[in-house]
């Protein structure tokens, strides 16, 4: 196999900038779901992984993904092949050997399906080790990050106006695009605000949805989002370091800065509660262990507490798309027939217009041809 390269250390980075037919070049531990539907959506060609995408940690998703769409994996090749390729390089893959110009540069093992199936054996077992990880640090950092987030975070001045209006906040996690789908008539008719976090302003734009409001680091949101009008929320560390700052100001595009512990789900979530939301619906969120792992994070304290303080206001996009029944014009069908039931009858009875609609049914019995 054959093709050019694009090199990227973050894998929701690299899947915004790839072209399709291209080597993905990552280092990703423990690739994950989002990351390897971000380079199967992008037309990836194969994938070269610097680091162990299986390192039986966890049950991750991302290797099974690629797998099921027929992406080579190609693993633990080493982190010297950033300093061996750049961009649009050719290089050749064969069995576990990448090279370039007949020259093998480097060699890794090739991931298949036994291997994956192996390996999520083995990571099985190791999760009940992992689970009481996860919680002893959930419970450390709640107790640390409890008087941030359940105090008055300061938001700045929101163009659009959230009072008692729904507001739609969309992550680009595991099944985004089935809830956007599932969400449309209830959108069309609610009429919400719509915020992006990070890649969800770009879901929502490839779903014909303009967001209002993008909240995030701005590392996997595309520039055309950034300079899509949405008011923009940099996502900044409680100590004020903000890893999106530079990017913005590089696109001379306005912006605010909010420090806050947590992921910048939450710091949406939030938001839209502090700015007085009637109801919040997350679409593509992040709830279970195994999403917070893929996502680098050791524990859910911010999105426990988050939760805690939302309260009933919050609702998963999948539970709306249940419970909520449009309120158009296919759903009087049923009663309308009904009532006309009684006003034909009598039409169809009473003179004269008995003698029309006995002709128009004999009419009807001749073209079907019942006589």
């Amino acid at each position: 196999m054959q093709g050019k390269v694009r090199l990227g250390k973050r894998t929701k980075e690299l899947a915004t900038v790839l072209e399709p037919r291209e080597i993905a070049v990552i280092a990703h531990e423990d690739l994950d779901a989002v990351g390897a539907a971000g380079l199967i959506e992008a037309g990836v060609l194969a994938v070269i992984n610097a680091c162990s995408s299986l390192t039986c940690r966890y049950p991750n998703l991302g290797p099974q993904m690629l797998w099921d769409h027929q992406v080579p994996l190609l693993d633990n090749v080493g982190e010297r092949i950033f300093d061996l390729l750049t961009d649009g390089d050719l290089v050749e893959i064969q069995g576990r050997k990448v090279l370039r110009s007949g020259e093998i540069i480097c060699v890794g093992s090739v991931v298949t399906d036994y291997v994956i199936k192996e390996r999520h054996r083995l990571a099985t077992l190791n999760l009940p080790r992992e689970l009481d990880r996860f919680v002893t640090n959930t419970l450390d950092y709640a107790l640390r990050e409890k008087e941030v987030l359940l105090g008055n975070i300061a938001f700045p001045v929101m163009v659009a106006d959230l009072r008692r209006k729904t507001v739609v906040v969309v992550v680009r996690g595991i099944g985004y695009r089935e809830d956007l789908k599932v969400l449309g008539p209830f959108i069309q008719e609610a009429r919400p605000i719509m915020l992006g976090v990070d890649g969800g302003a770009d879901a929502l734009i490839a779903s014909g949805y303009r967001p209002h409001i993008i909240v995030g680091d701005m590392d996997s949101v595309s520039d055309s989002a950034l300079r899509s009008g949405a008011q923009l929320i940099a996502h900044a560390y409680p100590d004020g370091r903000c890893p999106g700052e530079e990017r913005l100001a590089r696109l001379q595009v306005p912006y605010h800065v909010v420090a806050a512990p947590g992921t910048s789900e939450d710091l949406g979530l939030l938001l839209a509660h502090e700015e007085g939301a009637d109801l919040i619906v997350l679409v593509g969120s992040h709830s279970n262990m195994i999403d917070f792992l893929e996502k680098g994070r050791p524990g859910m304290a911010s999105t426990f507490l988050t939760r805690l303080k939302i309260g009933p206001i919050l609702l998963d996009a999948k539970k709306v798309s249940e419970l909520y029944r449009p309120s158009g014009s296919l759903n009087a069908v049923p009663v309308i027939l009904a009532a006309l039931i009684p006003i034909l009858l009598f039409i169809a009875l009473a003179s004269p217009w008995r003698h029309y609609i006995r002709l128009l049914w004999l009419q009807l019995r001749l073209i079907a041809g019942w006589l």
